[in-house]
């Protein structure tokens, strides 16, 4: 006992602001006040965590000089009062070693004055020294050796077989709550168990008791269940019998027997358990687990001792196998590999197959989602080279009837000719009333290309139509400083610089100068290559009084740029800035 008194006294009230350490020997807590010693003779020294609506503490008895565990209720409610009472009324009745001890005096209130006067309900039992079958399971993750888990499942079925005799369902089995420990030296181990590997099923919160005429009515049960574990009637709050338990007892001691999470084995769509073809185990297990587990309640084995019976036989050694004997088991186990290689195989397939269909589906959705994109960028495309060339059209006759069909286009001239005098005193004057044409031409094609929108631009009339005049018209001004003026290389720079300036105010939202660089010199140099094959006029002038003849040629020019600029937007917007963005420019 000396190593006990060493330690501190840890107080149970869950209010406590400084619960632990307390010293040895004290009564009452020196933070709360609570009592540190129950009934005179529990010492609680260590908090070994919570489970539900409880809080677990290794409790020293100074009457029998054991340890024991204590479990206290933190919860409040009536429901979870009432869980506890039974979970402590239950095993109060039962004497097996499969199941924790409680004493007489084991389940008692203590009264608490801090913050406020209430009772606290606890609960001490024997302490089981060992692991868990969830913890022993860690150790075996392809799944635990087929002689120890027939053991704890023979033992697991001795507990059950109590357990219904006194009509008590246990309603949580599962591996975490069977515990494998040392045989207490007060209790015989019972047939068939071994020194040092007792089964202990723990955890009573959800026990209840049956009789045969509660399961005969249609009342329900509390909705208490585990995930994986549970029978189909417990899930849905409906009634449970000692079937419930057998179905718990066979899933767990298939996922021992696997390695496997009950879920991760069953069928999404009939529910059952795809097992056998994981594990080769002895058939008549298999066949018993595989009752055992099913949906419908009738279709599982009635009682503990029909399944006792039937594991008795499974567990009986085989005579030695005769010369016939030995050769149909190999035959049976040859067969039986085979047909598990087989099932792998298929199931292989049946997986490449699913993966394949899959990646031809994502596939077709791509391809088809792209050919829609191009055929989108394509149709927008077309529609915005089409009102470009028809507004660059529509603003050259515009202009052209302005410059020589009204007096405009002789103040023009007047205007131009007294700032050149200005500028360069006696020179003679040059004809400047087609600067009127370039700038409505400028004026169309900003037009048509606002009304498109097929780029993504900001539709801003005003802004695009002043500098499309702008731009133009400073292209007419670059055009009569160069010269030959019969040379190609005018044009090109009215399209260098005119188209430069009116695609840098159409209002794109980004990548301004990407647009406007690709549509210049796109513009231009496709204008040149058409020059230079003769299919675009490399000048165009206008006599004094020009005819409606003399308009074929400017309209061809100016169009054609529309067109060449809309292309060159859309090879930006839909090619160029999407792949600089892919590579980090945004």
């Amino acid at each position: 006992m000396s190593h006990i008194t060493q330690r501190a006294v840890h107080c149970i009230n869950p209010d406590c602001q400084r619960p632990y350490p307390q010293p040895w020997g004290n009564k009452f807590c020196n933070s709360c006040g609570a009592p540190l010693k129950l009934l005179d003779r529990y010492v609680p020294f260590q908090a070994l965590g919570s489970g539900g609506f409880a809080q677990i503490y290794t409790v020293w008895d100074e009457k029998t000089q054991t340890e024991k565990v204590l479990k206290v209720l933190i919860e409040d409610s009536p429901k979870a009062l009432e869980l506890f009472t039974q979970e402590a009324a239950v095993l109060s009745s039962l004497h097996h070693p499969g199941v924790p001890r409680v004493d007489a005096e084991g389940y008692f209130q203590v009264q608490l004055f801090n913050p406020k006067p209430h009772q606290l309900s606890c609960l001490v039992m024997e302490k089981i020294n060992g692991q868990t079958l969830e913890e022993i399971l860690k150790k075996f993750p392809q799944g635990c050796p087929e002689d120890l888990v027939l053991n704890w499942f023979v033992q697991a079925v001795e507990i059950l077989q109590e357990l219904h005799k006194r009509q008590i369902l246990h309603r949580d089995i599962k591996p975490s709550n069977l515990m494998l420990g040392t045989s207490s030296p007060s209790l015989t181990p019972s047939q068939g168990q071994t020194e040092g590997d007792r089964l202990v099923l723990i955890d009573f919160g959800g026990a209840k008791q049956f009789s045969a005429s509660k399961l005969r009515s249609q009342s329900s049960s509390t909705r208490l269940f585990s995930s994986g574990y549970s029978p189909p009637e417990q899930v849905t709050g409906g009634i449970v019998g000692p079937s419930a338990d057998f179905y718990a007892l066979g899933r767990t001691v298939i996922e021992l027997i696997t390695g496997k999470y009950p879920l991760e084995l069953e069928d999404q769509q009939t529910g059952k358990l795809r097992w056998r073809s994981v594990v080769n185990v002895n058939p008549q297990l298999a066949d018993l687990l595989d009752e055992m587990v099913q949906q419908d309640v009738r279709s599982r084995p009635p009682n503990a001792t029909i399944i006792e019976k039937r594991l008795a036989k499974i567990s009986q050694p085989l005579p030695p196998p005769g010369l016939f004997a030995q050769l149909r088991d190999k035959v049976k186990q040859g067969s039986r590999q085979v047909y598990q290689r087989f099932t792998q195989l298929t199931q292989t397939i049946e997986q490449i197959l699913a993966n394949f269909s899959q990646a031809v589906t994502k596939t077709v959705i791509f391809v088809a989602q792209t050919i829609i994109k191009i055929f989108q960028a394509c149709v927008a495309t077309i529609w915005a080279m089409l009102l470009a060339y028809v507004g660059a059209c529509f603003g050259a006759i515009a202009g052209f009837i302005l410059a020589y069909h009204t007096s405009l286009g002789r103040q023009v001239v007047e205007f131009l000719w007294s700032q050149q005098n200005q500028l360069v005193p006696n020179t003679q004057p040059v004809l400047g009333a087609d600067i009127l044409v370039f700038v409505a031409a400028g004026w169309g094609t900003a037009w048509g290309l606002t009304v498109s929108g097929c780029f993504g631009q900001q539709r801003r009339f005003l802004v695009a139509s002043l500098m499309g005049m702008i731009s133009y018209g400073f292209g007419w001004l670059i055009l009569q400083l160069i010269t030959p003026k019969d040379s190609g290389e005018g044009l090109v720079a009215v399209i260098l610089v005119g188209v430069c300036l009116l695609t840098l105010s159409l209002g794109f939202r980004s990548h301004h100068i990407v647009y406007a660089v690709f549509a210049a010199f796109g513009s231009a140099i496709a204008y040149a290559i058409l020059i230079l094959f003769r299919l675009a006029p490399p000048i165009f002038q206008f006599s004094s009084q020009p005819g409606w003849s003399e308009l074929q040629l400017p309209l061809i020019f100016f169009g054609s740029v529309g067109v060449f600029i809309s292309f060159w937007l859309g090879v930006s917007y839909y090619l160029i800035v999407p792949g600089l963005r892919f590579l980090g420019w945004r």
